[in-house]
């Protein structure tokens, strides 16, 4: 507050060029922040990836997995599919288990519970099997994790049956090796990410969601602390590539240096691999295409980021400081040269050796950064001044803002002091700015959403909470301008420019903490709000600035955002199937948002109603508040 109390501030030449010509260089950061962060993709302002760890020593050894070790992924492939015709929507639990003890390991299963949130007296249990492998020359200090999701015949999603033969024949080899010095744990889990989050919760005794929806249960064994872990998802035994998975819970995202092992490897073992299904090294030499593959490349990662929603079972270990990724191999098709599961195979076994030679943790490499490509990197250095940028569009307009109007009370005095405001009513603008927030926390989706399905229980969840919802956003919309004309017929200009710096600074100091933890939700937000909020004027709001914030509400993003989506995906549909179908998908994306965040944590929504909702809030109030200079301002 130093710079708003400060008689001195504003005289300086450089000050006044800055506050009296703010909008046109608020306008300039948004417009070089988006230019700045289009040219990252670039290889001249990017990096080429490397190894921070050199204790895990990649591809020293060569691999020794073959088909000669016992029985073969094709005898275990053979079971599976043959166990699988009798579970056509059921794990084979019992088949897990002998299997695991088959293979001599110490075998535990793992049951679970899940409250549904939004439908009272609604169950889902789930049991998850895994089997410890322990270090021959350790005392199970420490420990890997190599998990594959199980997937019925039944199921929507590809089938891992092949990624589930793959851990077979690792169990079977790495079973007779001495050199592991930490625990190797192999995990299978039941409904998918829910399976996953439950074994997590159950390992290290915690409750990530809110109390009471998740019953993680408790483990019957432990091995040491996870250090790592590698989530298998192979659909057939014929791969064409093998796609790296990072994005994690809330947007974050492994350590690099397990990233580059994973790629490193591929290389050697002749496997090809891709980053959001995009071979960097298929790109070729065209520099205008190579830039234009890596930015859709490097936007796909921020768009994935930007959900919070993990990208696989991988992204649940990130929080408990676990270092983890997916490989996802995809089918074959057509004729063509392929990579075999043993060529996979040997991959991970190259990755669990380079993991068993680590003395410490994950530390030296990068947390935080941005990928166009499959081998080159952009650091936190160099994209976060895309958003500071941003963020400081806001606070030059909000420091401008300040000034000149504190500058209007003594137009005719010479050496005229920069001074606070009289007349301010810093009661109603309180009431206003707590009002906005207050509306935000009974949004809060462990609080709304049980009233909205309680009170509309005969339609579906997803429509009731488009409905509630919906309800409230119009409501809002509609009667703000009403009771802003009615009961402030006499809010003063300066008590204005008191809530319009209030929001401003909001705005930007949100932004910021919200991008220190997940970098493309900040920015992303940032693109949209900002703009209207610098274009926002004193008493002096166009029909188009309001129609420009009325398009940027929460619900309205929402909308836009599920009708981009679905139309790429079903261009065909007429008009209106189009819209219902985008309604649904956005009532369905309000339902997946609220449970995610009451099981497994994730507080993209919280955000959205924390933080986005009661700002655009008090910048609608702006746009209707009737105003009135204060006589002593007119005398003057």
């Amino acid at each position: 507050m130093g710079l708003l109390t400060d008689p001195s501030v504003g005289h300086g030449a450089l000050t006044s060029i800055f506050v009296r010509h703010h909008n046109r260089f608020c306008i300039l950061m948004y417009i070089v922040s988006g230019v700045l962060f289009c040219m990252l993709a670039h290889y001249s302002l990017n990096s080429q990836t490397y190894f921070s760890e050199n204790a895990l020593l990649p591809g020293l050894v060569k691999g020794q997995l073959n088909d000669n070790t016992g029985s073969s992924f094709r005898d275990h492939f053979r079971e599976l599919n043959a166990e699988a015709k009798y579970y056509e929507t059921e794990t084979p639990h019992s088949y897990l288990i002998s299997k695991f003890k088959n293979l001599r390991l110490e075998t535990y299963s793992h049951n679970f519970t899940l409250n549904y949130p939004l439908k009272k007296n609604t169950k889902y249990t789930g049991r998850n099997v895994y089997g410890i492998l322990r270090a021959p020359r350790s005392a199970s200090i420490e420990s890997i994790v190599l998990s594959v999701p199980y997937r019925a015949p039944s199921s929507v999603f590809p089938s891992t049956l092949p990624g589930l033969a793959v851990m077979f024949q690792i169990a079977q080899f790495f079973r007779q090796q001495i050199y592991w010095a930490k625990d190797i744990i192999f995990l299978v889990t039941e409904h998918e990410q829910l399976g996953m989050q439950a074994w997590l919760e159950a390992y290290h005794g915690a409750s990530c969601g809110s109390l009471g929806v998740l019953d993680s249960g408790k483990l019957s064994g432990r091995a040491g602390a996870i250090q790592a872990a590698i989530n298998l998802e192979i659909h057939s035994d014929k791969i064409d590539h093998i796609d790296i998975k990072l994005s994690g819970l809330n947007g974050q995202l492994p350590n690099l240096d397990l990233v580059n092992l994973a790629h490193r490897l591929c290389n050697k073992e002749s496997v090809r691999h891709t980053f959001n299904n995009v071979d960097g090294g298929a790109i070729g030499r065209n520099k205008v295409n190579s830039y234009y593959t890596n930015l859709s490349t490097m936007l796909s990662m921020v768009m994935t980021q930007a959900t919070g929603v993990p990208d696989g079972n991988h992204g649940l270990f990130h929080r408990f400081g676990i270092e983890a990724i997916t490989l996802e191999g995809y089918e074959k098709e057509g004729r063509g040269i392929y990579s075999s599961v043993l060529q996979v195979g040997r991959v991970i076994e190259g990755m669990f050796r380079s993991l068993n030679n680590l003395l410490e943790r994950f530390h030296q490499s990068f947390f935080f950064y941005l990928l166009p490509s499959t081998d080159r990197y952009v650091s936190i250095g160099l994209y976060m001044p895309c958003l500071v940028l941003l963020v400081g569009a806001l606070f030059l307009k909000a420091f401008s803002t300040w000034i000149q109007h504190s500058s209007e009370h003594k137009p005719g005095d010479s050496s005229a002091q920069v001074t606070i405001p009289e007349h301010l009513n810093v009661g109603m603008v309180s009431v206003i700015t707590l009002g906005s927030h207050v509306i935000g926390l009974l949004l809060l989706p462990n609080l709304a959403p049980a009233y909205f399905t309680h009170f509309w229980n005969h339609i579906p969840t997803h429509r009731a909470l488009l409905m509630g919802y919906g309800s409230i956003s119009l409501t809002i919309v509609c009667l703000l301008p009403i009771i802003m004309k009615k009961c402030l017929n006499s809010f003063k200009s300066s008590n204005w420019v008191l809530l319009h710096v209030i929001c401003l600074l909001e705005l930007g100091i949100g932004l910021l903490c919200v991008s220190m933890h997940n970098f493309s939700l900040g920015y992303l937000t940032a693109l949209v709000y900002v703009l209207p909020a610098v274009c926002t004027k004193s008493m002096q709001n166009s029909i188009i600035v309001k129609f420009l914030w009325l398009l940027v509400h929460p619900m309205c993003s929402l909308f836009w955002i599920t009708a981009y989506i679905t139309y790429t995906a079903y261009p065909e549909l007429p008009i209106t199937d189009y819209l219902t179908k985008v309604l649904e998908a956005s009532g369905q994306w309000m339902v997946l948002s609220t449970v995610d965040n009451m099981i497994y944590g994730n507080w993209a929504f919280t955000v959205g109603v924390l933080l986005l909702l009661p700002v655009w809030t008090a910048f609608w109030c702006l746009m209707f508040l009737p105003t009135v200079v204060s006589k002593k301002t007119k005398t003057e």
